[in-house]
């Protein structure tokens, strides 16, 4: 399911907590954010809206990578055919950033990308005692490099987004975000569900997908 429509969902979500919930404009910005994050989260473990922004760096980064790798190479081409100028140091960097532009892949890169964004998150609530965005930084940091709709599509990633809701809902005092973060994770578990190739729910105790036509 497109990433537009579980960001659609999620606003719905985020509408519906700003009815429910005795409002003010702090706390409807702070239900859509929760919502529109938690309906999106789970496919962090492939290309999505969330890393669109790093699917583009990391382009331009694998192809700024390899120009500088030729543009080494074709000097080592140069030092080679003058006399006492030949430098192991320079042949060895040239070769391995020509090898590094040529073996890395967007993919890769792009993940990388997003898990340091969770590294910066991890380390940042670590140090000011914030526990939920420790876990969601810890979140950022492993999703990316899991197959798609597998761990993040599952029960348990569920209930481990539901503590990180909980710990912002204590922090911030604002009633209903651990239920916002629930049932916004829990939608997008659920409109992957009625697609054809299901969600595995029980991963990995239980490999088959959950479908719904």
């Amino acid at each position: 399911m497109k990433g537009t429509t579980h960001l659609a969902i999620g606003c719905a979500i985020g509408a519906l907590a700003c009815a429910y919930y005795p409002f003010s404009p702090s706390h409807a910005a702070l239900y859509f954010s929760v919502a529109g994050l938690s309906a999106l989260s789970a496919d962090l473990d492939g290309p999505s809206i969330l890393s669109r922004k790093a699917a583009k760096l990391s382009k331009w980064l694998r192809n700024a990578t390899l120009a500088v790798g030729l543009t080494l190479m074709a000097g080592l081409v140069c030092l080679l055919f003058v006399p006492g100028r030949f430098d192991p140091v320079y042949a060895g960097c040239a070769i391995s950033v020509f090898l590094l532009g040529l073996v890395a892949k967007r993919g890769v890169i792009r993940n990388a990308i997003v898990s340091l964004t969770g590294g910066g998150l991890l380390a940042f609530g670590w140090l000011h005692g914030y526990d939920w965005l420790g876990g969601l930084g810890g979140f950022v940091v492993w999703a990316p490099w899991l197959k798609h709709r597998g761990m993040t599509h599952t029960l348990w990633a569920l209930i481990g987004w539901g503590a990180i809701g909980w710990g912002l809902e204590r922090q911030s005092g604002i009633v209903g975000v651990a239920a916002v973060a629930v049932a916004g994770y829990a939608s997008h578990l659920l409109a992957d569900t009625m697609t054809p190739s299901g969600v595995k729910w029980l991963y990995p105790l239980y490999k088959k997908p959950f479908k719904l036509r």
